[in-house]
């Protein structure tokens, strides 16, 4: 199985980013998915999850409002709309998969991507 992640980089503060992960594994509606996050010094953390037909999603509270995970299980991939971006945003961004929502919420991951670089500069 795997997971790949693209669409990181470096933007400023206040900008915006659209990460995307396609998945290998099949089906994709047996998943649910998120994105997790570590930036530097700190454990990796999570940023969003949705289960597998995207009617319940969660938030870290400080990227609610900001931050946006979206599916599309047609296309095999997951999606995280990124907006008005802060410099504490800055990490690997890491998406995942795993047999349930409520494990996923939990850090049960049992698919992790490689991970995509996003940096935002002050």
């Amino acid at each position: 199985v795997e997971l790949a992640e693209s669409g990181g980089g470096l933007v400023q503060a206040g900008g915006s980013l659209r990460l995307s992960c396609t998945m290998s594994v099949r089906p994709a509606e047996a998943y649910a998915m998120a994105w997790f996050r570590r930036a530097p010094g700190k454990e990796r953390e999570s940023v969003a999850s949705i289960n597998w037909n995207g009617d319940r999603v969660y938030y870290k509270e400080s990227v609610k409002a900001r931050f946006t995970i979206s599916r599309d299980n047609a296309k095999n991939s997951v999606f995280l709309q990124m907006s008005s971006l802060k410099p504490e945003d800055t990490a690997v961004y890491y998406c995942a998969a795993a047999g349930s929502f409520t494990r996923i919420v939990g850090g049960d991951v049992d698919y992790w991507g490689q991970g995509t670089q996003v940096t935002v500069s002050s």
